[in-house]
């Protein structure tokens, strides 16, 4: 009988797996938030107030909301390949209009829709690799495929700068309006490739050998708990879903506060030039991206998950009172900002390692959708704080002291969630989520 080197197998997996996931991450990341470095330019040229733009930044998580729990069932029914590759070239159509925005209501709608597009995407990726990746294995797969997340940020704040400044004026089209399409082309054309290339089941590949595919398929198989044992139902009424939730929506609160206002922020240290904007907020991405995979291999490597999560968020909770204490001091807030970045984006990858060793099944399809579809209301919430905070204030000191509060609440939260083995059977699941 041949034996299996696990290392092996799933640095195989990895290659394989996560570059197309990652890439589809990075662009449905980089098409949400752009317009984070269009809002100075935008909003000048429309006469948006900070709130206005706040509430359109936000309103991409009602649509997103409302439809993740559908889109997510029915990506369990039909398919990651087909319905992914669905929700990229729609959504990316969508952000491409932006480029006709020329009034608020225009900007609330399709704000809205892009959330409609985008609904179950990120989910429907991590509910793919979960049966890919057995849960001891997650933590380090999870943070190597959030390095996407982080790298929208650090490829795409100079990026965009780039298009700003020297698209601005090209067949008499503001930059911002070029943003919107240049960045949307390569979402539409990496669905296509999608639609024929992601492979969903490992049975079927030939990349891995017979004695590794029932390597793979023993692992995966002694974690999974019997579908029937845990109804979508009772991941409706789980206290333990909701507190995960609640952790959730604190750790958005941070990210979409960071997203969406991180060129404006650098703008109030006293930088104005939309290129120098760019490349500094690259910074805490770059900074993230070591934080992230740091997090996660140390997490895999003792086996723990909650005080990983915790200290993540307590490191972003110091990144936001050095930010407070900076002032306008430019060294210092970019620090402050480094620090909140990385502490924030250390969190999902081992979140969801903790969230999915606790499910299987229907209730891992639902319960993932579940907390990210709630949770991201914190993007809606974050961004017309900060922009209602910057309106009535003109400054968002107020802002970052809130953000900073929900952090440190967010580590106590975590605290309080029962620590389960990495490996989750029938027995291992709280009572609320097995059927009697």
């Amino acid at each position: 009988m041949t034996t299996v080197n696990d290392d092996k197998l799933f640095r195989k997996v990895m290659l394989r797996v996560l570059p197309l996931a990652m890439l589809g991450f990075f662009l449905s990341y980089l098409d949400r938030v752009n317009i984070g470095y269009a809002q100075a330019t935008m909003s000048a040229d429309l006469g948006f107030s900070n709130v206005v733009y706040g509430l359109g930044a936000g309103l991409f998580f009602i649509g997103y909301f409302i439809f993740e729990i559908p889109s997510n069932l029915i990506l369990a029914k039909v398919g990651a390949r087909k319905w992914i590759a669905r929700i990229m070239i729609t959504w990316g159509l969508i952000s491409g209009l932006m480029f006709i925005v020329d009034s608020e209501w225009m900007f609330y709608l399709l704000r809205f829709l892009l959330g409609v597009a985008e609904a179950g995407f990120i989910p429907g990726i991590l509910f793919y690799m979960a049966h890919w990746f057995p849960a001891s294995r997650r933590g380090r797969a999870w943070g190597i495929f959030y390095i996407a997340l982080a790298s929208s940020g650090l490829i795409g704040g100079p990026v965009s700068g780039f298009i700003l400044s020297g698209m601005d004026g090209v067949w008499g089209h503001t930059g911002w309006q070029w943003l919107f399409v240049i960045e949307a082309i390569p979402t539409v054309l990496l669905g296509i490739v999608i639609l024929f290339c992601l492979q969903e089941d490992y049975r079927k590949v030939t990349w891995l050998t017979e004695p590794e595919r029932d390597r793979l398929g023993s692992l995966l198989a002694a974690e999974r708990v019997d579908e029937a044992e845990t109804p979508l139902r009772k991941v409706f009424t789980s206290k333990l879903i909701w507190l995960l939730t609640a952790v959730y929506f604190s750790y958005n609160f941070a990210l979409y506060g960071i997203s969406f206002w991180l060129p404006t922020l650098i703008g109030d240290l006293g930088i104005t030039d939309t290129v120098q904007i760019g490349f500094l907020s690259a910074l805490p991405s770059l900074a993230a991206i070591i934080s992230m995979v740091t997090f996660g291999y140390l997490s895999d490597r003792a086996g723990e998950r909650r005080k990983f999560i915790a200290a993540a968020f307590l490191l972003s909770a110091t990144g936001f009172a050095i930010c407070i204490i900076a002032g306008t001091d430019p060294v210092w807030g970019i620090i402050g900002l480094c620090l909140a970045n990385a502490g924030a984006l250390s969190i999902p990858a081992i979140f969801w390692s903790f969230q999915t060793s606790m499910l299987a099944g229907t209730a891992l399809a639902g319960g993932i959708a579940l907390i990210n579809s709630t949770g991201n209301l914190a993007g809606f919430a974050a961004p017309y704080l900060i922009g209602f905070v910057k309106d009535t204030t003109g400054v968002a000191t107020v802002a970052l002291y809130i953000t900073g509060g929900i952090m440190i609440l967010g580590a106590i939260l975590t605290m309080t969630v029962r620590q389960h083995r990495a490996v989750a059977t029938a027995k291992d699941l709280p009572s609320e989520l097995v059927s009697k």
